[in-house]
């Protein structure tokens, strides 16, 4: 058996400890610049709390609170997407228009998918 070197370790855990930062550092610059995200984060205060409240089993819980942080995750996505849209060029062109429409599109799919979940747990 390999033997973990003691500062492969620390460099893994200062990795580890960087990344979180990133990813707060992201949340909260989504959160100061889009609309749509705020939005989904003052509806998950009443969402996620719901979705332990009305599932039955862990399986439908998970179902509820997974489909609903999923549309989170989905608009996160397309905020960086259409970030790198707008940070290549702010002049209007037919792909970055398909490519902001198409990231539209993803998120409207989640919505629709959790929107699903949701109907068929609560009252199928």
């Amino acid at each position: 058996m390999r033997k973990i070197r003691n500062d492969n370790l620390s460099k893994s855990f200062k990795h580890l400890f960087n990344a979180f930062f990133y990813s707060m550092a992201g949340l909260k610059s989504c959160f100061k610049t889009e609309t749509a995200f705020r939005q989904e984060c003052f509806l998950a205060l009443f969402a996620l709390p719901l979705s332990f409240y009305f599932g039955q089993t862990g399986v439908e819980k998970a179902l509820l609170a997974g489909s609903y942080l999923m549309v989170m995750v989905v608009e996160l996505l397309n905020a960086a997407l259409e970030k790198t849209v707008d940070r290549i060029s702010l002049e209007r062109h037919d792909l970055s228009k398909q490519a902001k429409d198409m990231g539209s599109a993803a998120v409207f799919m989640a919505i629709l998918v959790a929107a699903i979940i949701w109907f068929c747990v609560l009252f199928a």
